[in-house]
């Protein structure tokens, strides 16, 4: 059977999109990690998949499955493209979608620039949202030194102080002097699993330049390190801005480019604005 799909980035977090309005395709874990293997598949962070929706009011089911073939709850970087997907696609000829995933509606607005806004929902930072158990936190070994808002929890010898936030995703944001010079990948790996994130969590490391702009790296859960992460990029907005650290409107640079939050504060949705690319299309046989 092949199957047509679209290879797209969004600032470099990769995806394959498939149509399965149009075409009918049985997607299992172990077939998404085949295709998801970048030596003998496609290669990709997250495939994201177009369904019917059964919303009624929502356009479409925004499916979303990450690399090891896991689901994932939500993918900002991938809705920008999802919903650039549909309108190259000719699925939908609204500029402005509403999307039905397991984390609940979002919407997604096509601007002029070929650039695409997505109102990414209310974040929460209440423990049993993210979630985040409470139980499994630590004592700060230097109170003063670790003073702010956040949890403490210890891996690798250490404690870490982090921001437990969903974005209908589980986001943990730590602050650091130089994302440079973050070892992502070790303490990334550790905090993801760690038994105070109950669902695993996306791990953000912040580097606030000033009010208006940051720096982030993000290890997601399932995938790794990844160059953009675009609700890592709202979480870390969030948890900036409870301590105080950026305001409103900021622009985040992630490895792969820039994208541009909006967040009036608790009780308000969050925007996330960016591109979305097309790198090629295609066909495989299943």
């Amino acid at each position: 059977m092949r199957v047509r799909f679209s290879k797209m980035h969004g600032l470099g977090n990769d995806f394959m999109v498939m149509d399965l309005v149009s075409q009918q395709v049985h997607l299992d874990p172990q077939l998404v990690a085949r295709l998801g293997d970048r030596r003998t598949g496609v290669g990709f962070d997250q495939l994201l998949a177009v369904e019917p929706p059964t919303d009624p009011d929502a356009d479409f089911f925004y499916r979303i499955y990450n690399n090891d073939g896991s689901e994932a709850q939500q993918c900002g970087n991938g809705a920008r493209c999802f919903a650039a997907f549909i309108n190259a696609n000719g699925l939908s000829v609204k500029q402005k979608l509403r999307l039905q995933s397991i984390a609940g509606i979002i919407t997604t607005t096509l601007r002029e620039d070929g650039s695409v806004a997505v109102d990414m929902g209310v974040p929460s930072v209440e423990p049993a949202d993210v979630p985040f158990a409470t139980s499994a936190t630590t004592t700060p070994p230097e109170p003063d030194d670790m003073a702010g808002p956040g949890q403490h929890i210890s891996a690798n010898g250490e404690t870490y102080r982090v921001i437990p936030v969903s974005i209908g995703n589980p986001h943990a944001v730590l602050f650091v002097p130089s994302v440079t010079d973050a070892d992502v990948e070790r303490v990334g790996a550790a905090l993801t699993r760690h038994d105070a994130f109950p669902e695993g969590a996306n791990i953000g490391f912040c580097e606030v330049v000033d009010p208006g702009f940051m720096r982030l790296r993000v290890y997601e859960r399932g995938v790794g390190e990844t160059r953009a992460c675009g609700t890592g990029a709202c979480a870390a907005v969030v948890a900036a801005q409870l301590a105080g650290h950026c305001e409103q409107r900021v622009k985040v640079s992630l490895t792969g480019g820039k994208t541009r939050i909006h967040w009036d504060g608790p009780g308000q949705s969050i925007t996330m604005t960016g591109p979305a690319c097309l790198v090629y299309e295609g066909q495989i046989t299943l």
